[in-house]
């Protein structure tokens, strides 16, 4: 991008060109201040040169400025309409900024005058995936691909997209193309590890995953820390450990089943430090009262995230490692996985509080459901089915259901109540979003959880709470297998095809009404 925006200056004049030559190596540099400066002085002598507005557009998404950059970005494409660059850029903004049928508009002109070009096809992808159009989206790229050779960016995108469609072999076989092509592409690798821990292949799998942990990786979050980092086979005895949670709060669960393995590895001068979202440190203190417990903090630096901990006892740690790392080691296999009951342990006097209260509120069986993730857009969208399609399950006779999803839910409670005449109880006492150890703690005084793999989802399956999981085909986190492994008690339900819920729901409604139909 850069590159070529300094071949255009070449033709420039004076202290113009040579501004703007300064203001493009204050950009590489990540000096986006010094960037924003030069180019505003050379739109002083010339407030129509493109290239100007195009670097200052850049400088300003870099800072996540996006309404300047966008206005910038306008102004460049008004003055060099013959570029393929600045209408890129600006569609990736675009998407950015969640304007996905304007990000589409403008790739769709760009493609008009230049079909063949790759990066417009790949972000034409990319902005059909921001809208829920998935199988439009591989359609795209499966066109473009047909007799081309040499784009594994779009092999990459189209392998990934694939896996989320639950066709985890052909996913493989395209993302095994593009590593070939291009070895260190680290979100091919780390899309081919999915693939691979969707087939079962949890060696491979497992190994892949680490490019989580890769500069180069898409969703990369530095962890701050100077301290030699554990790997497999590393001997924890008599050494201070600092594990830390990552990837999202269900995720920091549901690897928290190896924690009790981790801390039978102890000896008694080890010590376990766990860093975990602010929100759990309780309930994970409970629950392991042999590892100090407290929180990390996020932050951005750069451009990337990054993850501090800022409670560390006086000397650190010897050795620190994200909690998912541990997983090579400790779940190689699915016999490795737990058999036992629950490993968070939720307040026992809360769990009583909530019985008491659901027995007086609600005579009958007591389901509690989830449908839906706090982010629930674009391509996470097909992962969850649209709530209408819960009616067979809303409908099964006697059942009294209780809201457990967190966020805004009052348009699906309205639509249960006016639609389909039921009435999901709203325990308005808890904080859903916030109070996670007192959701853990209603969880586990239903009798069923029903629902999509969310925080909360995760909170009740780890504590053990009879649970029925509805997941996407081909979920990678089922491990190739037809039961969901991280939780031995979980019942997993998925469709047979691609985004197909209706037969799935039947199911479940067949199934709620057959077993807890005597308890009516």
């Amino acid at each position: 991008m850069l590159g070529k925006t300094a071949r255009w200056i070449a033709d420039g004049k004076g202290s113009e060109a040579a501004a703007l030559t300064l203001a493009i190596a204050a950009l590489k540099r990540r000096d986006f201040e010094e960037t924003a400066a030069l180019c505003l002085k050379v739109l002083d002598a010339d407030e129509r040169n493109g290239q100007a507005w195009h670097v200052l557009a850049i400088s300003h998404e870099a800072r996540k400025d996006f309404p300047t950059a966008l206005s910038c970005y306008e102004a460049a494409l008004a003055l060099l309409p013959g570029n393929s660059i600045v209408p890129l850029n600006l569609s990736r903004l675009a998407l950015t900024m969640g304007l996905n049928d304007i990000a589409e508009r403008l790739i769709r002109a760009l493609l008009d005058s230049d079909p063949g070009n790759p990066e417009g096809t790949n972000n034409l992808a990319i902005a059909l995936v921001a809208q829920g159009r998935i199988e439009e989206a591989i359609d795209v790229l499966r066109t473009f691909l047909e007799g081309r050779h040499g784009h594994p960016n779009l092999l990459n995108t189209l392998g990934s997209l694939v896996l989320e469609t639950g066709d985890p072999e052909t996913a493989n076989l395209l993302l095994m193309e593009a590593l070939r092509m291009a070895p260190g592409m680290a979100t091919a690798a780390f899309n081919r590890a999915l693939a691979c821990l969707a087939l079962g292949d949890l060696e491979e799998g497992w190994r892949g995953y680490e490019y989580r942990n890769n500069p180069d990786w898409t969703g990369f979050v530095r962890n701050v820390r100077t301290e030699a980092a554990w790997r497999p086979g590393l001997d924890i005895s008599g050494r201070r450990l600092l594990i830390l949670g990552e990837q999202g709060l269900g995720d920091e669960v549901m690897f928290a089943g190896i924690l009790p393995e981790v801390v039978e590895r102890l000896s008694p001068t080890s010590e376990l430090l766990l860093a975990v979202e602010p929100r759990l440190v309780h309930l994970m203190s409970r629950s392991f009262p042999d590892i100090r417990v407290g929180p990390h903090r996020m932050g951005e630096v750069g451009g990337h995230g990054v993850r501090v901990v800022p409670w560390l006892p006086e000397g650190g740690c010897d050795l620190w490692t994200p909690i998912a790392s541990l997983l090579q080691e400790f779940r190689p296999t699915i016999p490795s996985f737990a058999t036992g009951g629950g490993f968070l342990k939720p307040d026992p006097e809360r769990v009583s509080h909530w019985r008491r209260v659901l027995e007086r509120a609600l005579p009958g069986p007591r389901v509690g459901l989830l449908w839906k993730s706090a982010i629930l857009a674009g391509r996470r969208q097909p992962y969850f089915s649209p709530f209408d399609a819960w009616a067979p399950v809303l409908r099964t006779p006697g059942i009294r259901f209780v809201n457990l999803q967190y966020g805004d839910c009052a348009a699906e409670l309205a639509m249960a109540r006016d639609q389909f005449g039921v009435e999901i109880w709203d325990p308005r006492e808890v904080d859903l979003m916030q109070d996670l150890d007192d959701v853990t703690a209603l969880s586990s005084a239903l009798d069923l959880v029903i629902g999509f793999s969310n925080a909360t989802f995760n909170l009740a399956a780890a504590a053990g709470a009879p649970a029925w999981m509805i997941a996407a085909k081909g979920a990678w986190t089922a491990l190739g297998t037809d039961r969901y492994p991280w939780y031995p008690q979980v019942r997993l339900y998925q469709p047979a095809a691609f985004a197909e819920w209706g037969p799935v729901m039947d199911r479940v409604a067949g199934d709620l009404a057959r077993e807890f139909g005597a308890r009516v």
